[in-house]
C-alpha cells in the first residue's frame, strides 16, 4: 500500500471528502520536525487541518495556511538540537574568597511555607 492508498483508505474510514495536497503536508511537517522539534511535526498538520476545517478553507486558502505556518517554522530562532536556555547549567562564580561569616541565609522550605501564610 502505498501513501496515496493510505490516504484514500484513512479519508473514507474518517468520512471525509477532501483533496490533500501531501506535498504541502509533508513540507510542512519537514519544516516543523526540522525547526522546532521533532514533535512539532504532527502537533502542525494537525493544527493545519483544524484551521482549515474550522474556516471551511479551499485549497487556496490551505495553502496560505501552510505558508504561514511554513513561515513560522522556517524563521523559528531556536533550532530543534538547541538546548532550552532555562536548562543551561550556567556557571557559578567562584566566591571561595568572600567570607561569608555574618550573612544569613533563609531555608527555601521556610521562605515557601511564609510566602503561603
Amino acid at each position: 500500500m502505498n501513501l496515496h492508498d493510505w490516504i484514500d483508505e484513512l479519508s473514507d474510514v474518517l468520512d471525509v471528502d477532501t483533496e490533500l495536497d501531501e506535498a504541502l503536508v509533508l513540507d510542512l511537517a519537514r519544516a516543523a520536525a526540522h525547526n522546532v522539534a521533532r514533535p512539532a511535526a504532527p502537533i502542525t498538520t494537525f493544527l493545519l487541518g483544524f484551521a482549515a476545517g474550522s474556516q471551511g478553507a479551499d485549497p487556496e486558502a490551505v495553502e496560505a495556511l501552510a505558508a504561514r505556518a511554513q513561515a513560522l517554522a522556517d524563521g523559528w530562532d531556536r533550532p530543534a538540537n538547541a538546548p532550552d536556555p532555562d536548562d543551561i547549567n550556567d556557571p557559578v562564580p567562584d566566591d571561595s574568597t568572600v567570607d561569608h561569616t555574618g550573612d544569613a541565609f533563609e531555608d527555601s522550605a521556610e521562605a515557601e511555607d511564609d510566602d503561603e501564610a
